[in-house]
């Protein structure tokens, strides 16, 4: 599996899953400045978590316009895997491949530990290892996680089977407990739990690798 992760200044979760997708996969990914102007050939593309250009103006507005992200938004739209994680998520509402947006967290304080998740929907290239009703433990580290988007656009997400992880203990006011969505096809997912530190029992949970197999087993 060819995967390319992309670097925002800010990023400093872009090692991290890289490093996952090394030790699962056996293919080290290309590391691709926001910068740059168009991906290489790869079977993934990452939005790593960070902090890209220092969360100024709205998390993720404006690595949203960096230049690579032209070049991410239109192989999204022809079906290219893409994954955003905390920070990837927020771009990922940003550019519009994700609807609704990430709100400062409901306390207003930075939350950093462990939750535990349901897999509400495994059918799609993430989450096939997973099975419908698996509760998960997955770490989180974010200020601005709390899930909102409009009534319809809610409705319109449970009823197409758009959400894919639920928080069991919401530790930021997500609406309806959302912790991560897919787009209608299913080919986008953003989520603000980081798989990537949850690959090995030596990180406290090995829950996230799965996410990062079913990859390989799909791609």
């Amino acid at each position: 599996m060819k995967s390319a992760v992309i670097v925002f200044p800010g990023s400093n979760c872009d090692r991290d899953v890289a490093v996952a997708l090394e030790q699962v996969s056996g293919q080290k990914p290309t590391m691709v400045w926001h910068g740059d102007s168009a991906l290489p050939e790869v079977d993934l593309v990452v939005l790593p978590g960070g902090f890209s250009f220092g969360d100024y103006l709205r998390s993720g507005a404006m690595a949203g316009r960096s230049p690579i992200m032209k070049d991410v938004v239109d192989r999204a739209h022809k079906g290219k895997p893409t994954l955003g994680i905390c920070n990837g998520f927020q771009i990922l509402t940003e550019t519009g491949l994700l609807p609704g947006a990430l709100m400062r967290n409901a306390g207003l304080k930075f939350v950093c530990r462990s939750v535990t998740l349901k897999v509400e929907h495994a059918n799609s290239a993430f989450t096939n290892a997973y099975t419908n009703g698996d509760l998960i433990d997955i770490p989180v580290a974010h200020h601005d996680g709390n899930y909102f988007a409009d009534a319809d656009t809610l409705s319109a997400l449970e009823d197409n089977g758009q959400v894919a992880f639920r928080y069991q203990d919401n530790p930021n006011g997500s609406l309806n407990d959302i912790a991560g969505i897919y787009n209608e096809s299913r080919s986008v997912l953003g989520l603000m739990p980081h798989p990537e530190r949850a690959i090995g029992d030596e990180l406290g949970s090995s829950d996230g690798r799965k996410m990062f197999e079913s990859l390989i087993a799909n791609l």
